[in-house]
């Protein structure tokens, strides 16, 4: 699911001020200028600053300028950046003939001065480690342009960068697409892209409304192929909750799948211990017997004393009184 700005804003417009100012007329093409900026910096050429983002060090290229206007953290980071500071030495003194130089010279020294220009206005190439690249370069597209397409994959990321970077609308915005875009085919991705921002104040309220959703919705998370890629301690977090409305039988195969898709991605690791990591989050109890037995005991993966435990527990409860029909 894709959420975009509201294009409203974008369309050419007249405003005709007729009671005020009869002649007078007002023409609006932000659309227009919201492609032209959006050309702007995809031109390397035409901007003044290279981020290097993540890991990767992928470039993304801006316009110092418009940042700046948009962001007063980025005005603090481009303009406001602290120097050293250097004490100030005398100007050596010009004997005549080197001022006698230095005046025929003039033009010539003139041309050289002005290849030399100010740091503020030299291009600039700074690193970027807090956010990934398609996070980053879609902030930097909005900032440019007002315009972004939003989407679950990055939408955790440039909610906490909108944040960090003191763009409040954007921010709403993206809380406001996660009320709508929470849903079977999302809810992990967005837990995946929980891991790299946990830091954030923002992924809390996230993450917290999207297990909500998965305690509702257990089984069918639980069943979702894209539960596998989650991390370990989301696998942990989920499996752990009393609110979680799923079947034990489903959480048991859930966390065998998800050890199998570590298991190949690690040659090295023996499923039985990935999967020993789960079992305590596992209420063996509540499966029936002829599952266990069945489906459970042949992959040997369940030590035989849980199995046997949970087996004892339903016949104990089988044969309480209050298990058992009265006769009168």
């Amino acid at each position: 699911m894709l959420f975009q700005m509201p294009q409203s804003l974008l369309l050419p417009t007249y405003n005709m001020m007729a009671e005020a100012e009869p002649d007078l007329s007002t023409f609006e093409n932000k659309s227009g200028l919201a492609e032209d900026m959006k050309f702007l910096a995809s031109m390397p050429e035409l901007c003044d600053v290279t981020f290097l983002v993540g890991d990767t060090r992928e470039p993304v290229c801006a316009v110092k300028a418009v940042l700046a206007a948009r962001s007063r953290v980025f005005h603090k980071m481009l303009y406001q950046a602290p120097s050293p500071q250097r004490k100030k030495e005398p100007p050596p003194r010009e004997n005549k003939l080197r001022i006698f130089l230095k005046r025929s010279s003039e033009p010539l020294l003139n041309l050289q001065n002005s290849s030399q220009q100010p740091q503020s206005q030299q291009h600039q190439t700074l690193i970027i480690e807090e956010f990934e690249p398609d996070v980053f370069r879609q902030l930097i597209e909005y900032i440019h342009t007002g315009c972004v397409t939003l989407q679950p994959r990055t939408l955790l990321g440039v909610m906490n960068a909108a944040d960090y970077y003191g763009l409040d609308e954007l921010r709403r915005a993206c809380a406001g697409f996660v009320q709508c875009c929470i849903n079977v085919d999302t809810v992990c991705a967005l837990l995946a892209s929980a891991e790299r921002y946990i830091q954030y104040k923002c992924t809390k309220s996230l993450v917290q409304k999207v297990l909500e959703f998965v305690d509702e919705h257990g089984n069918e998370v639980l069943n979702l192929g894209s539960f596998t890629l989650l991390p370990q301690h989301v696998v942990r977090l989920i499996l752990v909750r009393d609110e979680l409305q799923a079947d034990e039988f489903t959480k048991f195969q859930a966390a065998l799948m998800w050890g199998k898709k570590y298991c190949d991605s690690n040659p090295n690791t023996n499923l039985k211990d990935v999967i020993g990591n789960f079992l305590e989050y596992i209420q063996f109890h509540k499966i029936p017997a002829n599952v266990l037995m069945r489906e459970i005991h042949p992959l040997g993966l369940v030590p035989y004393s849980i199995i046997m435990n949970a087996l004892a527990y339903q016949t104990r409860q089988a044969s309480t009184p209050e298990s058992c029909p009265r006769i009168e």
